[in-house]
């Protein structure tokens, strides 16, 4: 199963993480584990992972960004146009003799699209076309719960918070005229519905739009003041203010960090 790559943000993740100040502003709206749900999984690339770098969530190198080899790509059921983007699952093997004995429990962080493949039916090739929930693995990933050979497998799942270190990240990209900004070290809930940024001490709160993934965007001229974002849970609604994130002369290429992140 080939799911959707992308290069985009990966010159960005390699640059330096910079750490500066954020408060948090909301009452708790803790994001907590869901039900046990079946679907299928399977795995893409081989065992180095390395067709799993990019993606269409826009993390880019997954070292760099922290997520790693345990991840998954998610049909477009659960992917939700990247609203899905860093949403955290809990998923075994079941009810096949290619699951490991005991069913191990892996988690994983979604990081990329599994696209549809109308030439396949859905039963038979084509997993990923909507309505299926599925999540396509990386390869170290599947292989932590069912032999690879199985190439597809039956697994119960279930969304759980997301356990991060560390503040909110923003990699920021653009022109003077544009700032994109990937929102990537998500907590709680992992994803990210709505976000606003304000340059400077004064001035309003600037609505961002959605670009597509994991990356909101600014048609505004905010270079040479320091930039402060708040950022909504999509699926919780709490919203939490990262103020001065980045310094008065932030880069694009660059990677900033809040001190705050979602519960």
């Amino acid at each position: 199963m080939a799911a959707a790559s992308s290069t985009t943000g990966t010159a960005i993740l390699a640059a330096v993480i910079i750490s500066l100040a954020g408060v948090a502003t909301t009452v708790d709206a803790r994001f907590r584990a869901m039900q046990w749900t079946p679907a299928h999984a399977t795995f893409y690339g081989d065992e180095t992972a390395s067709e799993t770098m990019g993606g269409a969530c826009g993390y880019g190198n997954l070292y760099a960004s922290g997520y790693g080899t345990d991840t998954a790509a998610l049909s477009t059921t659960l992917f939700k146009d990247g609203y899905g983007c860093g949403t955290c699952y809990q998923m075994r093997c079941v009810g096949t003799a290619s699951c490991y004995r005991g069913s191990p429990v892996i988690t994983v962080t979604a990081t990329n699209l599994c696209p549809p493949n109308w030439a396949e039916d859905s039963n038979a090739g084509g997993w990923c076309n909507p309505p299926r929930t599925h999540f396509d693995l990386s390869k170290p990933a599947f292989m932590k719960m069912a032999d690879w050979h199985a190439g597809i497998v039956p697994v119960m799942y279930r969304r759980v918070p997301c356990v991060r270190s560390g503040g909110l990240r923003f990699a920021l990209q653009g022109n003077p005229y544009w700032l994109l900004a990937y929102v990537m070290n998500v907590a709680g809930a992992g994803d990210v519905g709505d976000m606003w940024v304000k340059a400077g001490g004064g001035g309003g709160w600037v609505r961002m739009s959605h670009n597509w993934g994991a990356s909101y965007q600014a048609f505004a001229q905010l270079g040479g003041q320091e930039l402060s974002f708040k950022v909504t849970s999509y699926t919780t609604g709490q919203t939490i203010l990262a103020a001065g994130v980045t310094p008065a002369n932030w880069c694009f290429g660059l990677t900033y960090q809040a001190r705050v992140n979602f519960s």
